[in-house]
């Protein structure tokens, strides 16, 4: 079974349900309908008999630079998050079966969010993970303001959210991101055959023990996401992320500054 050709590509084998990120000429950048069938995807293998486990994969070279920019400035225009980011950020949580992330080359924004959700990521040594929301005047985003601390610590989770570092292969393995680094040459058949391996175990068993490990958070990170979202689509229209996105489009560092010295409203 083969949907969504040149952005999203589904396909399932042996159990094993791949949602290929399929967009080279713009970085792996995500759109509405990319989003769209990676929501659907989840949801229709999650009640499939024929799908055990859901594998993410990218191109060589590139996982996902994020969303795509129009998009993310016509967010700004219109001061909300786009409810087909919204559905899939639910659906990381709703799942109920494994995900399983192969990542090679840069993971931006929800490129790396999107991997805290997942059972099991493997990376090659070129993989780059970064989340420049707070250079966007933004909030962070799909729970990473809970689950990144957990999973890392607040040093590290401060780091990579609000300095705005880029964490390589190695760091993100050292974090707790990654399971573990995979030649690139290897990599998409390392995931595969550890989704196949998954696959092949009892189904009721998996899911049990699966629900098992996260269910003690999975409210709270609902009610985080929930938070998250809100605050996001408030930010979008703040001057912060106005003077973000337009030096962006004019080429120039942005100037926050500015923003600190106005004078308060009354004074």
């Amino acid at each position: 079974m083969m949907a969504g050709e040149g952005v999203v590509r589904v396909e399932t084998v042996d159990g094993v349900q791949t949602l290929r990120i399929h967009r080279p000429e713009k970085k792996n950048a995500l759109t509405g309908p990319m989003y769209e069938t990676m929501t659907e995807a989840l949801s229709a293998g999650d009640w499939s008999d024929e799908v055990a486990v859901h594998l993410f994969l990218g191109r060589e070279g590139i996982f996902t630079a994020g969303n795509d920019l129009g998009e993310f400035l016509a967010f700004a225009e219109d001061g909300a998050l786009g409810v087909h980011v919204v559905r899939f950020l639910r659906a990381l949580v709703e799942t109920r079966k494994p995900m399983v992330a192969a990542v090679d080359g840069l993971a931006i924004g929800i490129g790396t969010t999107m991997l805290l959700h997942c059972d099991l990521v493997y990376a090659s040594p070129a993989a780059r993970f970064a989340t420049p929301f707070l250079d966007l005047g933004l909030v962070p985003e799909a729970a990473s303001s809970l689950l990144m601390p957990q999973r890392m610590g607040h040093a590290w989770a401060f780091e990579m959210l609000c300095l705005g570092e880029t964490f390589d292969a190695e760091k993100a393995w050292t974090a707790g991101i990654v399971n573990a680094i995979v030649p690139s040459e290897g990599l998409e058949a390392h995931a595969m055959d550890a989704a196949r391996r998954l696959a092949a175990k009892p189904a009721e068993a998996l899911a049990e023990a699966r629900r098992l490990l996260r269910q003690s958070t999975e409210a709270e990170v609902v009610a985080r996401m929930e938070e998250e979202t809100a605050l996001f689509a408030e930010r979008l229209a703040s001057p912060e992320a106005r003077e973000a996105f337009s030096a962006f489009l004019e080429k120039r560092p942005p100037d926050f500054a500015k923003l600190r010295r106005a004078p308060k409203p009354g004074a």
